[in-house]
């Protein structure tokens, strides 16, 4: 029972090693489409022999140079369908998409997919995942929620890892390459973490693999880009390490939110009684390792309340959103990870003794904001 509340609200493992922050590698882009115009320039009259005359030339010229201007206009009205043809394809993308989540509604990794997806107005089926049994994910030799499934056409892909999961779907829905091309771009490794346990990590999980032009207009330059990433990870590194030992903090915090954990999650009338009982003691005796793993103060709050003002801070005062006038992927990431406390006592403390609910609501109201 302990195992499975560590899979919904896990304490995590660091791994002895890290990735890098770059792909060790150029990645192929996808090729959009090439034309080429015709250089104006003296046509094969005008060097035919030697003694012709010099009119003929000049009409040679002028020749070359009418056909140049011709592939040239040509060239940028078929630039300008094309572009026309992409806009009209991003738009038809998500359309295209069958999305089925696995999850456990009360997994802070599952929430910041939810929160990704809800943002960008995907639609998509919920599968809640028996934390015991795990039976609904049985087809899969990764074991670990969440993952989705996104049938595009005759193609079904699965994806594992909140992070790749948001990283693959939002380069498809910025590129438009297909998703069977894009998921290769973020290709599993394994590795063994501290505590000398096997473990599935994956390359590049927090970049969006765009040309130069789609990296330009999504973030306008490198400190935008480099900014997201950087938060994304400090989300999956840190921040996702402080809600175990706060929400199962004393006796009481660990029954109630073993209670939570029994509404949402999907349990039969025997496990969610066994669950709620059994569970939040062993969490609570388990939630004191994961302060010392972690390096916590006594007090856990207070690592709570510090990386919310950090977070606060990083935003800034002179705009709303981490992505400016609009959510990007790493205030999705914090907000999907806070958003699993809610109704817990150390929601209601971190609103309280921190200066993150503004923004906490404002992001709340973007992704309700989220156009259907």
């Amino acid at each position: 029972m302990a195992q499975a509340a560590r899979a919904l609200w896990p304490g995590g493992h660091a791994l002895a090693w890290r990735l890098g922050g770059s792909p060790a590698s150029r990645l192929p882009v996808q090729s959009r489409a090439g034309f080429a115009g015709a250089a104006g320039g003296p046509g094969p009259a005008a060097v035919a022999r030697k003694g012709s005359r010099r009119f003929l030339g000049t009409a040679a010229l002028a020749l070359g140079g009418a056909v140049g201007l011709y592939y040239t206009a040509r060239w940028h009205l078929r630039a300008q369908d094309l572009r026309a043809e992409r806009s009209a394809t991003q738009l038809s993308l998500s359309d295209r998409l069958q999305l089925t989540l696995y999850q456990y509604k009360t997994c802070p990794f599952c929430s910041k997919v939810r929160a990704f997806l809800d943002f960008h107005a995907l639609p998509y089926q919920v599968v809640e995942v028996n934390p015991v049994r795990r039976a609904e994910i049985k087809f899969s030799s990764y074991r670990k929620v969440p993952i989705l499934l996104a049938q595009e056409g005759e193609s079904l892909q699965q994806l594992n890892d909140s992070s790749v999961i948001i990283s693959a779907l939002k380069t498809y829905l910025v590129s438009g390459q297909p998703l069977e091309v894009i998921i290769t771009y973020y290709p599993s490794m394994k590795a063994v973490n501290d505590q000398g346990k096997e473990v599935t990590e994956f390359c590049n999980k927090y970049w969006l693999m765009l040309d130069e032009k789609e990296a330009q207009r999504m973030y306008g330059g490198k400190e935008a880009r480099t900014e997201e990433m950087k938060w994304r990870q400090w989300a999956d590194d840190w921040l996702v390490h402080l809600i175990s030992p706060n929400v199962y903090r004393t006796p009481t915090e660990a029954l109630a939110s073993f209670d939570y954990i029994v509404r949402e999650g999907k349990f039969g009338a025997v496990e969610g009684a066994v669950a709620k009982y059994l569970g939040a003691a062993a969490m609570f005796l388990i939630s004191k390792r994961l302060k010392s793993r972690h390096h916590l103060q006594d007090d856990v709050r207070e690592d709570l309340y510090e990386a919310a003002d950090k977070w606060v801070a990083a935003v800034g005062k002179d705009r709303p959103f981490m992505g400016g006038q609009q959510p990007n992927l790493a205030d999705l990431a914090v907000y999907g990870v806070l958003r699993v406390m809610e109704g817990l006592e150390a929601f209601d403390d971190l609103m309280r003794h921190t200066r993150i609910q503004p923004w906490y609501l404002r992001v709340e109201k973007a992704i309700a904001e989220a156009p259907q």
